[in-house]
């Protein structure tokens, strides 16, 4: 029996996705990797008062979401992260056991908010969806030409 193990977090990205090799490359297989940091803030109360509490977390993402989300992934872009726990293992130079755990991305959505590019207008809140195009071999839906209802007729056909 398989065990469950799955996260979901929003959070905000701690560094802009460069070109360093640790934060961007691609494995022998010629699949596309990227390593990113999220903070994810969470308020609880203390007392009479209420205080912020911070968790970072690193998360890989890897293929097509990788190399889609590249210019996009920028410190403080607030992005959702859907995914599983991935532990990795190693001994260090002394020969102590070392352990850290990270995210495994399966979905990342960016979502709007503090840290959008400076083509974004300041305080403009959007969600970037990626739509595939429109090859011409997919018919585009028709949208019917708006009706003037008054009160509360409604049309016996409703066009959906």
């Amino acid at each position: 029996m398989t065990d469950l193990n799955h996260v979901v977090l929003i959070g905000r990205l701690t560094r802009d996705l460069g070109s360093d090799e640790r934060d961007f490359g691609y494995l022998p297989n010629s699949q596309a990797r990227a390593n990113v940091s999220i903070a994810v803030n969470r308020s609880k109360k203390q007392g009479d008062e209420w205080i912020d509490e911070v968790s970072y977390f690193e998360v890989a993402i890897f293929g097509k979401t990788a190399e889609n989300l590249k210019p996009y992934l920028l410190k403080g872009k607030q992005i959702a992260v859907d995914g599983h726990l991935k532990q990795d293992r190693w001994k260090d130079q002394q020969g102590n056991n070392k352990s850290k755990i990270s995210i495994v991305a399966e979905n990342v959505q960016l979502l709007g908010g503090k840290g959008e590019s400076a083509s974004a207008g300041a305080g403009e809140n959007y969600q970037q969806s990626f739509i595939p195009k429109n090859n011409g071999n997919t018919p585009k839906a028709e949208i019917p030409q708006s009706q003037d209802f008054s009160g509360d007729e409604f049309p016996e056909d409703i066009p959906f």
